[in-house]
């Protein structure tokens, strides 16, 4: 997989704790790469070149795209824009694209709505995964609004944060939930921090992650 975005996808090493997981949880292999520059959107990367030239080296399976929310209706156009041109791209290189959903900051909470709208068009646009981190956020607070899922910013995510989209995304591409999750997860390099939880809280993230995944499915109908 390839995961093309921002430091949303960059903090707590994101692409690193997909492949923790799926390993942890016995849902196959995944290997990563990651172009991931701080505040860049799709088009900043179209622009910048080596994103593209990643994809068109082939050998992926997935492309990950992801920029800031987009739940403003410019940054809507822009992105179903430049993943219509990551696609043709993707596509070429044998490859299907993903788009992974993050959410709003903590003070524009109401935006959620139109970050989930954002990135579906998006997905339906190229025939592309969803791949709904951010409903899954939302279906987890539904548990437990206590929940720390923002870090200390209240914009990017904390590390269970980064693990529950890290279970979305796991789920999305191999069409598996590890089950039960792993109540701990350390990365071997340290490239992320060690996640520790209760069995409920793993119960919790995991029936949050399924949710997120019906729900998009229905509301696609």
């Amino acid at each position: 997989m390839l995961f093309i975005g921002n430091s949303l996808t960059a903090t707590n090493s994101l692409p690193a704790m997909v492949s923790a997981l799926a390993d942890a949880g016995d849902a196959g292999r995944i290997e990563t790469r990651t172009i991931a520059v701080g505040g860049y959107s799709l088009e900043d990367h179209w622009n910048d070149g080596p994103a593209r030239r990643a994809i068109t080296e082939g050998g992926w399976s997935f492309v990950v795209l992801q920029q800031g929310p987009s739940a403003l209706p410019e940054s809507q156009v822009l992105l179903r824009e430049y993943t219509r041109r990551f696609n043709d791209l993707i596509v070429r290189a044998g490859a299907r694209t993903a788009l992974y959903m993050v959410w709003p900051s903590r003070d524009r909470f109401g935006d959620f709505d139109g970050v989930r709208d954002s990135y579906a068009k998006a997905a339906k646009d190229v025939d592309g995964l969803l791949l709904p981190a951010g409903e899954a956020w939302r279906a987890a607070w539904r548990r437990d609004r206590n929940l720390a899922l923002y870090g200390a910013d209240n914009f990017h995510p904390s590390p269970l944060g980064s693990y529950l989209a890290a279970v979305v995304i796991v789920q999305g591409i191999t069409g598996r939930t590890p089950s039960p999750l792993p109540r701990r997860l350390d990365s071997p390099a340290g490239l992320f921090p060690r996640i520790e939880m209760t069995e409920a809280e793993a119960k919790l993230l995991r029936d949050a992650a399924g949710d997120a995944a019906r729900q998009h499915v229905e509301r696609d109908r």
